[in-house]
């Protein structure tokens, strides 16, 4: 009985069942449109996805937003000066998913904990964790695909953030941060004001952040919903599995690839992953892109280069691109306990 009611409150609340079946009505006995039409799948996906992914964000960033306003940057720097060696690496990449920060918007709070003499391979797993790895982002994953792969997923984004930042740690790489960062580096975690905040001030925290992460990223979130229904309702099945079918031992080479040079927030990326799985993309060829795409975005790369030299963005380069393409495969080959 208990398992019933989670089963059916995760189909109306999270994958909003009630939404699908409104949409598919409207088309259908409302528009007119043929169920096998290329227009009344593209226009079913884009509709409900984009509906569904607003309600959930509004509502996922608020909460998200209350829980994060407990951890400023300068809270999160005082507490990860306190650790040491890998545990640093691991409480520095568990922060990281309680900040809701894109790729770009990650770097300054980077910067400034480099500045605050944290160790540079500490800072790289909040860096890496952030994009990657957000309250929101699990429960939007948990409502497309399952909660099996929602949770595995942050199992190995923190993983990847974990094992590059300690990397980065043992190569002893903090010299090769800028100059002017090194220039500016400072102890004095006592000296850091922390604002205290009432439950009121928190609440209105939540709603301006709401405000602010849906500004920023509705664009992404349209983009993504209209390439991945097209995807769904135009592109042929056959192609799809042609480039990125698990037949190809390419496949999540390709989709890391592809995804780098592209800039969105996860939750851009999420309409096309559905998309993707829904013309038989392997689940890790799809997550693969998706961690690609969020934490290895050509702007990002292109920012965190004005900040760390050559040697310093090779190595994070490289250490998430293997994870990340080490990850997918290992998601395939393991797929079927996903089912």
């Amino acid at each position: 009985m208990l398992i019933e009611i989670l089963s059916w409150l995760n189909n109306q609340l999270l994958r909003m069942d009630w939404l699908r079946e409104s949409v598919d009505w409207f088309f259908k006995d409302v528009m007119k449109f043929d169920e096998l039409s290329w227009l009344y799948k593209s226009f079913t996906f884009f509709f409900y996805d984009v509906i569904k992914i607003f309600i959930l964000l509004s509502v996922l960033i608020f909460f998200a937003s209350y829980i994060q306003s407990y951890f400023t940057p300068e809270r999160t720097r005082r507490i990860l000066s306190k650790f040491k060696g890998i545990w640093a690496n691991i409480i520095g990449a568990l922060l990281g998913t309680v900040t809701p920060f894109c790729s770009c918007s990650s770097i300054p709070i980077f910067i400034g904990f480099t500045k605050a003499g944290l160790p540079v391979g500490v800072t790289f797993s909040f860096l890496i964790s952030s994009p990657l790895v957000d309250l929101a982002s699990v429960i939007l994953l948990a409502s497309i695909f399952s909660w099996q792969i929602a949770l595995a997923y942050v199992v190995v984004g923190l993983v990847i953030a974990v094992v590059g930042g300690t990397l980065i740690s043992v190569l002893k790489m903090d010299k090769y941060v800028a100059d002017f960062i090194l220039a500016d580096q400072s102890n004095n975690f006592n000296e850091i004001k922390e604002e205290k905040l009432s439950k009121k001030d928190r609440v209105k925290y939540s709603f301006e952040q709401v405000k602010e992460i849906i500004t920023r990223v509705w664009i992404y979130v349209l983009i993504g919903v209209g390439i991945g229904a097209l995807i769904h309702g135009v592109i042929p099945q056959q192609w799809i599995e042609t480039i990125l079918g698990e037949n190809n031992p390419f496949s999540v080479l390709i989709a890391t690839l592809v995804g780098i040079p592209m800039y969105a927030d996860i939750f851009g990326t999420l309409p096309i992953a559905e998309a993707l799985v829904l013309k038989g993309v392997g689940i890790g060829t799809v997550l693969a892109f998706m961690m690609a795409v969020t934490a290895l975005s050509l702007p990002s790369i292109i920012m965190i280069k004005k900040v760390v030299k050559t040697k310093l963005l090779v190595t994070f380069v490289g250490v998430v691109v293997v994870g990340i393409i080490i990850m997918g495969y290992l998601f395939n080959a393991f797929s079927y306990l996903f089912i």
